[in-house]
Formats: C-alpha cells, structure tokens, sequence
C-alpha cells in the first residue's frame, strides 16, 4: 500500500510541477503582447513623421522608445526560449521517470496476476481463509487478500494513467518544440528591426547635434513656459481650497447660529409662531447647496473603484493612443550635453491635434489659457487634481461633471511636426498642501 501511495505523489506532482512552469509561460506571452502594442504604437507614430523632413526632438525621443521596447522584446523572446528548453529538457526527464515507474509497475502487476490466477477460485480463497488457527487471524487473512486485490485494481489503473501523461507529454513536447522555433525566429527578425531603428536613431541624433543652438533657444523657452504653467496651476488649486474652507466655515458658522438660535428658543419658552418666523432663515442656507460644490476632504464612489486612490497603476491614459516621451521627473537632455530638464509630470507623445479624454470622472475645476502654450484643464477627483495641459480646444468649462475617458479637449499642432505632446499631472491636495505625484504609476502599463 506505501509503494501504491507512493506512486499517487508521484503522479500529483508530475501534474502539479508544469502548472507552475505554465502560469511563468503565460506571464512571459503577457509581457510579449504588451510590448508588440507598444512597439506598434510607437511605429505608428513614426509612419507619422515620415512626411516631414526635418529632424525633430520629439521624433528622436518616440525612435529612443521604440529601440527601447525592442531591446525588452529580445530579452522577452530570450526568456520564453530558455524557458522552452527548461521545459523540453523537464518533459523528456518525466517522459524518462515515467516510462521506467510504467516498467516497474507492470512487473509487480505481473506477480499480482499470477498470485491472483493461483488463487482465482472461490474454494482456494475460502480454504486459506478457514485453514487460520483462530478467527482473527482468519479476519486478517480475508483483509490481506482484500488489499492484494485492491492493490492490483489499482496498479492497472496507475498503468494506464502513466501511459497517458506519457502521450500528451509527447505532444506538448513536440508543441513546446515547434514554439522555440518560432520565437527563435521572431528573435532574428526583432534583431533586423532593431539595426534598422538604431540606425535611424543615429541619424536623427546627428542632425539635430547639427543645431545645438536652436536646442538651446527652445529649451529655455520651453523652461519659462514650464514655469509659467507650474505657477498658474498652484494658484489655481490655492484658489479652490481657500474657497472650500471659506465654504466650511460659512457652514460652521450656519450651524452655530442655528443651533444657538434653537437654545435660545427653548430657554426663553418663545411662541411657535415667532419660531416658525425663524425658518426663512434655515432655508436660505440648507446642506443641499453645500453638496453642490463638495470640499477638499469630500470622496465619491467611481465605476473604475471606489475611489481614485485605488485605482493607482489602473486608470487610463489621457489619449487613446500615445508614447511616454518625457517621465516625471528630472532627466538628462537627450542631445545637449550637461544639461537636464525637470518635468513635474509626463509629456505624451500623440497624433497631431488628437483629442485628450479624463482619466476619471469628476468635476472641472479649472479652465486656464496660457500664452504660447495653450490651454489647460484641471478636474477634481476628491482629494486629487488631474491637469491637462498644451490643449488648442476645451469641450468643458468650470463646473462640469465628466465621465471617465469624455473628451475633455484637443492637442495644440507644433509648427512643422505631425505629433502633438499632451503635458499630465496628477496632484494630491491634503491638510491644505499640494503634493505633486508620478503619474507614470498612475496610468495603466
């Protein structure tokens, strides 16, 4: 009975074992697709700029993120193929232990067989069964050969389940075989593609090393607009907490007064009638009108979630299609030498004019117009503001309720570029204070 329990782990595990090696296998195809999307995201946007003959630095930054993307798919198409052969190398090992236990198993069945063709009549059995010196040992003799026969039942059946795990451990060998090849050869063609981007990265890098100069100029004006924008959106968000605690202390106020009002009432024993004249008062400022325009610390519940915090690394992008050309964050110029730019969101690389939607649903808060560099709209989400920036249109104005992915606006078109560049931010206002925050760890990967 211990060797048949035995050989039950045995055949568990031999099951169990590949579903881990399965569940590395599928994370690993995820992984491909996400970055063929985002490779073909990224060649869609080049295909873009082809009709303009000028390099431009936008054009040099979505090339970086292409041979990027590539670079992580070779590592992917290398990963899949050691894979692969662990797992070819796994399925011939247990394809090996299985037939040898099947070897083992038929001749401790074969003895089984003979043992039970001796004993196969009904006579024998019972004579070895009455030929026990005492009644227990007769009970004994009876399990023994209960166990022998149960033994041999199951015997055959673990045969015959062994020589099936031994057939579709052959076919998925074979199916495991012919995908290393495959990815073997998607390898060699992503190594092609990559020569190809690489080769076109250097040019774009070369011609616009040719015009330092003109980098320069537009850096620094870059720099001031940047500023600019920074300035006007804390001063936009001060603007509604001050407003939202001048609101609540209007509403402390109310509601001091009221409930002075009603102690008084009942201290001096006043008619009902000059109570009643008292209500105008109550109404002119219920909690209905207060609802209308919510406070800083105020949450809603969403269709994403619950609430916006708990959609981090879930929620949108604020285009349907685009590149991260610039992180949050501090980076280094990817032309000009010793110089670093800081950017306080992430600047998304889109097709020209393409249309910017919310990443969730909320109320505006904020229009702003900023010479030189368009529009911006700023949507509240309970304690976090998303800000919208470089738009050329606004579908929205102050007070209206979106929906997460409406259309809040249009991208400004650059002079001479086929891409247009969507700023984002994402701020977290608590106990007063504005706390900027990556929204690369935000939005959905």
């Amino acid at each position: 009975m211990a060797s048949v329990n035995k050989l039950f782990l045995i055949l568990i595990s031999s099951v169990v074992f590949p579903t881990f090696a399965q569940k590395n296998s599928d994370k690993l195809r995820k992984e491909q697709d996400r970055l063929e999307k985002s490779i073909a995201n990224t060649k869609s946007l080049l295909d873009k700029t082809k009709s303009t003959k000028e390099a431009t630095l936008n054009e040099l930054k979505v090339i970086d993120n292409q041979v990027q993307y590539r670079e992580e798919l070779l590592k992917n198409f290398d990963n899949q193929i050691r894979g692969a052969e662990l797992k070819i190398e796994q399925k011939d090992q247990q394809i090996k232990e299985l037939t040898e236990k099947i070897a083992r198993l038929k001749i401790q069945y074969k003895k089984l067989s003979i043992y039970a063709y001796k004993h196969r009549s009904k006579q024998g059995k019972m004579m070895y069964i009455f030929s026990a010196s005492t009644y227990f040992e007769a009970l004994k003799r009876n399990k023994y050969l209960e166990k022998i026969a149960e033994i041999q039942r199951k015997q055959k059946l673990i045969i015959l389940q062994h020589q099936g795990l031994i057939s579709n451990e052959k076919k998925s060998l074979e199916t495991e075989k012919e995908r290393k090849i495959r990815v073997a050869e998607e390898k060699r063609k992503e190594k092609e593609a990559i020569l190809k981007d690489k080769e076109k990265q250097q040019k774009t890098f070369q011609k616009l090393k040719g015009e330092e100069a003109k980098l320069l100029a537009n850096l620094k004006e870059e720099e001031k607009k940047k500023a600019v924008l920074k300035q006007r959106i804390k001063e936009a968000i001060d603007k509604e907490i001050a407003a939202a605690e001048k609101e609540r202390k209007a509403r402390e106020k109310k509601e001091k007064e009221k409930a002075a009002t009603a102690s008084n009432t009942k201290s001096t024993g006043k008619t009902s009638g000059k109570t009643t004249a008292s209500k105008p008062t109550e109404t002119s400022t219920p909690s209905e009108p207060v609802k209308k325009v919510p406070t800083i610390s105020e949450t809603k519940e969403y269709e994403l979630n619950k609430s916006f915090e708990s959609n981090k690394g879930r929620l949108p992008w604020p285009v349907a299609t685009g590149t991260i050309t610039e992180g949050y964050g501090k980076h280094a110029h990817p032309t000009l030498p010793n110089v670093t730019t800081n950017n306080n969101g992430v600047d998304i690389s889109a097709p020209k004019s393409a249309q910017v939607r919310a990443v969730f649903e909320g109320e505006v808060t904020s229009v702003l117009s900023i010479p030189g560099a368009g529009k911006v709209v700023i949507i509240k989400h309970g304690n976090y503001r998303t800000v919208y920036s470089n738009l050329q249109e606004v579908y929205v104005g102050v007070g209206s309720k979106v929906t997460t992915k409406q259309g809040i606006g249009s991208l400004l078109p650059v002079d001479g570029e086929t891409l247009s560049v969507a700023h984002f931010e994402i701020h977290l206002v608590q106990e007063g204070q504005v706390i900027r925050i990556n929204p690369s760890l935000w939005i959905a990967n």
